[in-house]
Order: structure tokens, then C-alpha cells, then sequence
């Protein structure tokens, strides 16, 4: 098998040159030294580096949309948060998080297509309420060979963040063998997320779940949020996936439906939906994650009656 490369965007640096950098330079600072390196990932979501017109839609409104700290809002204030970003301990945990995510598919003799791998760690805006609801910390591994993640920087956030790379990682590498198609359903979105979350507490520990299971308490899930999914398995579009997998704030915070459902409930049913599947064939979650959704959904019918 061909070497595994594993790279960082060190955004520490980046972002201090963006501190002293006067307002009229710090967006093409980010643009061009930050995010250019993921101009590919933006062009999967249609993203361009710059808008053709002036404050058009580009990376820096995106990247605003997220939750990212823009870069007219780094200043000397900022320094702090730079500074806890600037630990190498923490870069090197990082780097091995992906490492390790990386080899548990290799040493099972998986050959993995995408051979490079790209990494940074962004800084979240603390006042986005998508900060606030994740526990300041969050990541995106939909694109084969890119990673983000982003954080309010503490010492909790940056004790989170290696858990949260596993768990993006596993996005990852599902995405190689598993092809993305826009039309997924809400069944396919929550597979993914229960694979991902259960490979992260595979490598960390069941008490290392992320905020977007452990808010849910067995009874809530159970008695209220099972009931409600369960009628929107096959809901597909944005629009539509979004209250179920995040949550009505979530949704209402971005114009779309509500259905009556609490923060990440479609996460915390994917991750328990995915734990039952695990339990019941006996398969490795290393193996699972290369498994057609249909092949999941067809052993996990009984996981709806599950009290």
C-alpha cells in the first residue's frame, strides 16, 4: 500500500500575521493564505475564494455562515485565543488523532484511494449560536482529504478537538467507498454520523461522546425523538434534513422547517441506531463504515420498537 501523508495548515501563524495585519489586508490574509490550500473542498460546496462582486458570496462570507471567526474580527483581542491555538501538543495530538483514525483502516488491510490528507484548525466565533450549542468546539470531514475543525479555544475545547477529528476522519474515509449524492435521505445522513461518532468513542472511550449525544438522555430519545424520526427516514433536501438532524433551533436559525425536535436529535439516534447495529451483527465499527446504508437500515428495523 502507498504512504499515508497527513498535513496540517498551521493557522496559528496565519492568524497572528492576520491580528497585525491592518482591516484593509486581513481578508485576503485568510483568503489566500488560510483557505486557498482548501480551495478544492470550498468548490464541492460552490464556494469561491472571492466573489466577482464586493461583499459577495465567497469563503469569507461562508466561512462567517459557519460559525468562523472572520478575519475583521481579529485584532489584538484575539490574542489570547491565539496563543492557547499556538500550543504544539496540541497540533501534534491532533495530527496523531488523524493518524491513528487513519491506520486503524490501513492495519485491516483497507486500501484507502485518497493518499494525502489536509488539515486546520479554525478559530469559532464565541458569539455564533452555533458555538453556543456545540459547546464551542465542531468539524467538517465530508470531503475525501480535507478536514476543518474549529474551536473556541480552552483547555476543555482543545482536550475535545482529537475526538473530534476521529469522528471526521471516519467521514472521510466512508466518503471514499460511499459516493455523496445531493438527494441523501435522512436515514443515510444519520448512518454516517453513528459511524462516525462510534468510531470516535471506538479510539477515545464511551465517556468522550460529543455534545451532539450526550445532551439526549435514553428516555428523551426513546420516548419522543425515535417516534418522530422514525416517520422521516426517507425526508431528503436541506431544507427538510435539517430540524431532524440538528434540531428546530438550529433549523429556525436558518430559515428552514422545524418538526418538533430537540438540539442533534437525528445525531443521538444515529449514534444509538448505529450502537444497536454494531451489537446485533458483531461487525468492527471499522468494518461498518465501508457498509452500504441499505445493508445497515435492513438489520436495525427492530431498533424502532426498542424501548
Amino acid at each position: 500500500m502507498s504512504i499515508i501523508k497527513v498535513q496540517a495548515v498551521r493557522s496559528d501563524n496565519i492568524y497572528k500575521k492576520i491580528m497585525e495585519a491592518p482591516p484593509c489586508k486581513k481578508n485576503d490574509i485568510y483568503r489566500y493564505e488560510m483557505m486557498k490550500p482548501f480551495e478544492k473542498k470550498w468548490a464541492c460546496y460552490n464556494v469561491p475564494m472571492k466573489s466577482a462582486q464586493p461583499n459577495g458570496y465567497d469563503v469569507i462570507m461562508a466561512s462567517g455562515m459557519l460559525g468562523f471567526l472572520l478575519p475583521e474580527k481579529i485584532d489584538e483581542k484575539s490574542s489570547e485565543s491565539i496563543i492557547l491555538l499556538s500550543d504544539n501538543q496540541f497540533w501534534d495530538n491532533c495530527q496523531k488523532s488523524i493518524e491513528r483514525s487513519l491506520k486503524c483502516f490501513t492495519d485491516a488491510k483497507i486500501d484507502l484511494p485518497v493518499k494525502e490528507y489536509l488539515y486546520t484548525i479554525l478559530l469559532a466565533d464565541p458569539e455564533s449560536p452555533y458555538s453556543i450549542m456545540n459547546d464551542n468546539y465542531c468539524g467538517d470531514g465530508g470531503i475525501p482529504g480535507y478536514i476543518f475543525t474549529w474551536l473556541v479555544p480552552s483547555e476543555h475545547t482543545k482536550s475535545r478537538l482529537p475526538i473530534a477529528l476521529a469522528h471526521e476522519t471516519n467521514h472521510n474515509i466512508r466518503f471514499q467507498f460511499i459516493k455523496w449524492h445531493n438527494d441523501i435521505t435522512l436515514a443515510e445522513m444519520m448512518i454516517s454520523e453513528g459511524l462516525a461518532e462510534n468510531f470516535a468513542t471506538h479510539l477515545y472511550g464511551k465517556e468522550n461522546v460529543g455534545p451532539w449525544v450526550s445532551k439526549t438522555d435514553i428516555e428523551t430519545l426513546n420516548g419522543y425523538i425515535k417516534p418522530i424520526i422514525k416517520e422521516g427516514l426517507g425526508v431528503q433536501g436541506l431544507d427538510n434534513l435539517t430540524a431532524y438532524l440538528y434540531g428546530d433551533e438550529m433549523a429556525k436559525m436558518q430559515n428552514y422547517f422545524p418538526v418538533g425536535l430537540p438540539y442533534c436529535a437525528g445525531y443521538a439516534c444515529g449514534y444509538h441506531m448505529i450502537k444497536y447495529y454494531l451489537q446485533k451483527t458483531r461487525k468492527s465499527i471499522i468494518e461498518a463504515t465501508l457498509t452500504p446504508a441499505d445493508e445497515i437500515l435492513r438489520e436495525v428495523e427492530e431498533f424502532w420498537d426498542e424501548a
